[in-house]
Order: C-alpha cells, then sequence, then structure tokens
C-alpha cells in the first residue's frame, strides 16, 4: 500500500500573501468609498505592512465598534529632525487624539485616526520624508539602535549603519507610494501580483515580524537580547572593531501554549563591520525560509533556533554568507537606562534626556508636556531622538541655548530634573485599552496610579529610595518587554494578571512566574511579603530582581492564586 504524507497547511495569512505580494488588497478602493466604514479582514492584514492597524474603541463596543486607525513610524535609531517632530506633532492635533505616543522600538504611534483622514495623514508623513512601510507586518521592523550621544564615541557610527539596514531591508513593493502619496485607486490585479516578487523576502514574505537592534557596552538601553537580529557594538581605543551577533531572542507568548515562551538571543559569533549587511540578510533569509508557516503563534525566529540549535544556526549563516565567523569578543552590559536631564556631548553641545511617562506626549493640566516640546522644538530646533525606553531626547542644543529652553519648559510645568520616582522613572506600559484588540487587561491606564500606591509602599517599607523595573502589558505579546523586568504584571483576563519577579539590571536575564493569576486589587500586598524580605534578607547592594533570582527561585513555585 503506498501511502502519501498530508500536505503542510499554510496560516490563512501566507495564502494571502503568496495572492497579493504587492500588498495592495483592496485598500486604495475601499479608501474610495465614503460609505465604507471599515477596512476588510483580510485588508487589516495588508495595512499592517504599510504601518497601520485597524482597531475599534472598546470602550464603545456597547453602542456598536467605532473603527479608528493607528499608524506608526518608522524611525532607525529613533532620529528625527526638529521639522520632522513638529510636523508629526501637528498631525497627532489635526488628525489623531491629540497625542504623540512614543513606542518601545523608538518610533511613533498616532491613535484614533479616522478612515477619512488617514491618506492625509500617510501623505502629510511622507512629505517630509516620514516612511511608515514595514513599520508593521511580516517584515523587518524598526532597526533600533542606542540613541544617546556622549555614551560612546561610536554612536553615530552606529546610528548610520542603522539607517542603512533599514533602507536595505525595505520591501520593494510600489503600491505603497502609488497609493498613500500618487492617490491611485488601485484595483486588485491578479497578473500584476502574479508577477511581482520581492528580491529579498519573495511572494510570502517572512513568516512573523523581525527584529533588529544595535547595543553598545556597558549599556544595553535597547534591550538588545530580546530582539530576533542583534549587534552588539566592540568598541576598543574608541574605535569600532566589528560586532558580535545575536540571534534568537523574542518575548511573545500565548497564556497555556507552552509551545511559546520568551526566549533570550543567543552569542553566535563576532563579525567585521564590513560584512554588516551580508550577515543580516542571511538571518533574515533563515528565518524565511526555516520559520513555521502553519502556526503564527510558532512562526518566530526564536522557535528555529530553539529547536534546531545555535551550531546549525552559525553554519547556516556562514553558508549564506561565504564567512567564517569568528569566536565572539569579551563584552559586558551593567545596565539599562536612559540618561536623563543635561549632559555634554563630545562636540560640546548638550543633549537634554525628559522622562516621558508609558511614551504618551500629551498636555496635562499642570504639566503640558506636549505644548513645552513644541514650543522648544520650534524655537531652538534640536534634533529629536526617541529612546527604547519611551523618552526622548533633544540633541546638539549649544551652551547658550541651555537657560532659555530650561525656562520655555519650565513654564510649562516640565523640569528638566525630571522630578519623579525612580520606579516610575524605571516604568513602561504598552498601550492595551481601549484601542489594541488583543488586551486581555488594562495597562498604560492603570500603571501611573499602580505606581503611585507603590511608591507608597515602598516608602512605608524603607525602600523608598530603591530603583525597581517595573512594566505591565495588556496581554502576554511583551510589547513593553515584560520578561526581562525585575517586577512584570502581564494581562491574563479582566483586572486578573500574572506576576512575574526577578530580572536584572542589565536586562540579560528573564524573570519567573511568582504567582500565575491576581486580582488588580490584590497585586500590592502579594508584593508586600517579597518586599519585606528583600529589605531584610537582601546582601549588600543587592537589587531586587537579583534577589528574587537569588532567593525565591531556589524555593519551590508559587501555588496560582
Amino acid at each position: 500500500m503506498i501511502t502519501t504524507e498530508a500536505p503542510t497547511k499554510l496560516s490563512r495569512n501566507e495564502g494571502l500573501k503568496d495572492a497579493f505580494p504587492l500588498l495592495a488588497g483592496t485598500i486604495a478602493p475601499t479608501l474610495a468609498d465614503p460609505t465604507a466604514d471599515r477596512f476588510s479582514d483580510d485588508d487589516y492584514e495588508f495595512l499592517k505592512f504599510h504601518g497601520i492597524y485597524q482597531q475599534d474603541d472598546r470602550d464603545l463596543r456597547k453602542a456598536g465598534k467605532h473603527y479608528i486607525l493607528m499608524v506608526r513610524t518608522k524611525f532607525p535609531g529613533g532620529v528625527l529632525s526638529a521639522s520632522q517632530y513638529l510636523a508629526c506633532d501637528n498631525l497627532a492635533g489635526q488628525y489623531g487624539n491629540g497625542t504623540l505616543r512614543i513606542t518601545t522600538r523608538q518610533d511613533f504611534q498616532f491613535h484614533g485616526v479616522l478612515k477619512s483622514n488617514l491618506r492625509s495623514t500617510m501623505k502629510a508623513l511622507n512629505e517630509c520624508l516620514i516612511s511608515t512601510i514595514a513599520a508593521c507586518g511580516d517584515v523587518e521592523r524598526n532597526v533600533m539602535a542606542p540613541p544617546t550621544p556622549a555614551t560612546s564615541p561610536v554612536v553615530d557610527e552606529i546610528l548610520a549603519a542603522a539607517r542603512a539596514l533599514s533602507d536595505s531591508l525595505a520591501p520593494r513593493t510600489p503600491v505603497y507610494h502609488q497609493i498613500w502619496i500618487e492617490g491611485k485607486e488601485i484595483a486588485p490585479d491578479a497578473q500584476a501580483n502574479a508577477g511581482f516578487h520581492d528580491p529579498l523576502y519573495g511572494r510570502t514574505y517572512l513568516p512573523r515580524k523581525f527584529k533588529t537592534a544595535f547595543a553598545i557596552p556597558p549599556i544595553n538601553d535597547i534591550d538588545i537580547f530580546t530582539n530576533d537580529l542583534g549587534f552588539v557594538a566592540i568598541v576598543e581605543s574608541g574605535k569600532l572593531q566589528g560586532y558580535n551577533l545575536l540571534a534568537g531572542g523574542g518575548l511573545g507568548m500565548s497564556h497555556g501554549n507552552l509551545n511559546t515562551f520568551p526566549r533570550l538571543a543567543d552569542i553566535v559569533g563576532f563579525l567585521p563591520s564590513k560584512d554588516l549587511e551580508s550577515v543580516t540578510r542571511a538571518v533574515l533569509t533563515v528565518h524565511r525560509d526555516f520559520g513555521d508557516r502553519t502556526n503564527r503563534k510558532h512562526a518566530r525566529l526564536k522557535y528555529v533556533i530553539a529547536e534546531r540549535g545555535v551550531d546549525w544556526f552559525r553554519a547556516q549563516v556562514e553558508q549564506r554568507t561565504g564567512l567564517k565567523l569568528a569566536p565572539a569578543r569579551p563584552f559586558q552590559f551593567t545596565s539599562q537606562r536612559d540618561l536623563l536631564g543635561w549632559h555634554q556631548q563630545t562636540n560640546g553641545n548638550w543633549f537634554l534626556g525628559l522622562f516621558v511617562e508609558n511614551g504618551r506626549i500629551r498636555d496635562d493640566p499642570g504639566y503640558q508636556l506636549r505644548t513645552g516640546l513644541r514650543q522648544a522644538i520650534e524655537k531652538y530646533l534640536p534634533e529629536v531622538r526617541l529612546t527604547a525606553s519611551q523618552n526622548i531626547l533633544l540633541v546638539n542644543i549649544p551652551p547658550v541655548d541651555r537657560s532659555g529652553l530650561e525656562q520655555l519648559l519650565s513654564q510649562h510645568g516640565v523640569s528638566v530634573s525630571n522630578p519623579f520616582g525612580k520606579v516610575r522613572l524605571a516604568s513602561m506600559a504598552c498601550p492595551a485599552m481601549p484601542t489594541c484588540g488583543l488586551a486581555l487587561a488594562e495597562s498604560e491606564r492603570v500603571l501611573p496610579s499602580f505606581v503611585t500606591r507603590l511608591e507608597s509602599l515602598l516608602t512605608e517599607l524603607g525602600l523608598n529610595d530603591e530603583e525597581i523595573i517595573l512594566r505591565m502589558t495588556g496581554c502576554p505579546n511583551g510589547c513593553a518587554r515584560p520578561y526581562v523586568a525585575e517586577i512584570a504584571l502581564v494581562g491574563k483576563a479582566p483586572n486578573k494578571y500574572q506576576l512575574y519577579l526577578g530580572g536584572n539590571e542589565a536586562s540579560t536575564r528573564l524573570n519567573r512566574v511568582y504567582l500565575d493569576s491576581v486580582k488588580s486589587d490584590d497585586l500590592l500586598e502579594s508584593l508586600r511579603p517579597v518586599l519585606m524580605r528583600f529589605r531584610d534578607q537582601r546582601q549588600t547592594g543587592e537589587r531586587f530582581g537579583d534577589f528574587c533570582a537569588r532567593v525565591l527561585w531556589t524555593e519551590p513555585a508559587s501555588a496560582p492564586a
């Protein structure tokens, strides 16, 4: 008897990409139709490649779905000019919800954009040389890099490398400009789609998103180990010698699915700077050719490397490049934090780092951050850089302008000393409710008040001077990189969270589940006994995350709450 193996069943997304590799779908006809209140489910997937998510306001669902769009920019290394920042600020007020949100990948997100304003938003961004293509989708996302001047003499060199890689890895479909810039009403064309083959991604692009980042030791301000692909700069005598290659990181997972898990990248080897692009393309095509296209929850590069091994992966990269990777060179990360406040650059100018709670640039009573930034940038024209911790840097400020800029910000309640508690300065949250369709619980809207209560508890316990890295997400996908935090709250259900403990200051260690399900109202009391043990049993200079890893991980796991 002859038996044949059942054909592999590809995911729905793979069929869509294969049928429409131009990524146009029916986006243009829907844009032109004033009676259509939303894009189709198929176009929802294509829009992501254009840097757009279709969402609905979950606060309004009882009255029916109210569809809105989120638009995400793409700034390699988080760098933009003063004029580009001002254009983004203007668009946030004209077409968005009046806020700019800094993402954890050094981009801006515009929330609340209406379908009728979508093309105007996209066209205006492109007119000031801001792109959104591949800010989302199954492609290389924004390439991250350390944005902070004065931390290393090679910062600008690394930023240039990030821009070059971003340009090299962008998909080549012409429909992005045809739809958003030229305003063409492109109808689905089977013949045009049949003939299109992206030179890097092929017809079906990648199995899932792909994230690349650079870091310069000893500061891990990018959380480099959480990326699919990472380049750790090796600097000797002030000169860039090359990079240690990292691969296989990623934090997304699904509750109750043991085949999904957060993972830190492996250190693969060392390469000289001249081989950066060829190695990047090799790593990306390994993901393209071996990633799981049947199950999107299992489709990241981290699973390929976890299952096939680092030696196999290294051999693939070497075969595809014709290079031999050298052994990785020594390096060490000591911290993850941004430099806030005033700092002098190597060129004699200054930069100012300002804390932006959860990345949301907005005006609040007594603290008009958005207006203060807009007026300061209009007057002094600094370069703007966005950080991976959702803060903002104003760069290349001449010494003569320091006092004037400081005074202008203070008129809007913004202090250059960043007078916030250490835990708040080290906190991050994803947007979650009401716009994210994946959110199981609140995040950005509740973290500020949670931090206030946590600060009170720390004061009560005599720990008010402790910095503890705290991150919160509305679901387990990990957008605020919770699994490397000292304390992480991960949404599991409405008003319920998993409590993770044990990350470290340098973001080089995963934390672990301490309690599997905790009600919102019980989170502080769940932390109280651990914080008390930390106060009473810590070693000299020991951080909270290190204490948890040393003490709690040697004890039996806590039962689900």
